[in-house]
């Protein structure tokens, strides 16, 4: 019999320079993203922190048994000063949750596509666009990077932890959009044409909310069963902005 979190509550982080960077480089038309730093180093914006400090309001908000016990996090940069900030504004600095790092919910690795914008992907690796294109997201895997289909691996790896390690824990886990994507595709028994669906359909927004609740009648030997996707709800009720940038072949996605 398998033993499982409580909750888990999935959020992508808050929008990073890189974002903002990666916007101004398809707007500009250019074929490389300007900023030099690794894609571990990249930062909040400044959107992205209020963000972040809306998400750690909107949990202050819950109920004690529903607020996290214990928070795991990609070490990107981004996804630290997420959960930084929203702890901080959540006030549970001080309230006992474990705060953890796991490079397995790192953002997926884009290899020699690092930096890219659409058009400096077909001028700079025309071979890969072509591949990509014949092979779809799922399973392209650049050289020096990773296919979606590899994530899934490390989320699954990340599964196995949470069972043994954090059974009835309540884990909030700050990552990335591919990440949240395939913790739905793993957990749901989804196919590649379902998690692709869901990405094309409702883009994961920055900072937002996707729980799973755990369900001792669900599947064979119980399972988590999805409670929210995707919910704003933190950002709109502070009035800040939704933002969101579907999964593209560049960093700081």
């Amino acid at each position: 019999m398998a033993s499982w979190p409580e909750a888990l509550i999935l959020v992508r982080h808050g929008e990073s320079s890189g974002n903002v960077a990666r916007d101004e480089a398809e707007s500009a038309g250019s074929e490389i993203i300007d900023i030099g730093l690794r894609d571990v180093d990249v930062p909040l914006s400044d959107l992205g922190r209020r963000q972040a400090r809306a998400l750690g309001h909107w949990l202050a908000r819950q109920p004690d048994s529903e607020r996290p016990t214990t928070v795991l996090s990609s070490p990107y940069l981004r996804a630290q000063q997420t959960a930084d900030e929203a702890l901080a504004a959540a006030g549970f600095g001080g309230d006992g949750v474990e705060r953890l790092l796991d490079e397995r919910l790192r953002e997926r690795e884009f290899g020699v596509l690092d930096r890219l914008t659409r058009p400096g992907l077909v001028a700079r690796e025309p071979q890969q666009a072509e591949l990509r294109a014949f092979l779809g997201k799922f399973y392209h895997r650049p050289p020096g990077g990773e296919s979606w289909a590899d994530v899934g691996l490390r989320v699954r790896t990340v599964l196995d932890t949470l069972c043994r390690e954090f059974a009835g824990e309540r884990v909030l886990i700050s990552t990335h959009q591919v990440v949240v994507l395939m913790f739905r595709y793993v957990l749901e028994a989804m196919t590649e044409a379902d998690v692709l669906g869901v990405s094309r359909a409702e883009p994961v927004a920055h900072c937002s909310v996707t729980t799973f609740v755990h369900d001792p009648s669900a599947h064979r030997r119980g399972g988590m069963v999805l409670q929210a996707y995707n919910s704003v709800e933190p950002l709109d009720d502070e009035d800040e902005p939704v933002t969101e940038e579907e999964d593209a072949p560049a960093a700081a996605s």
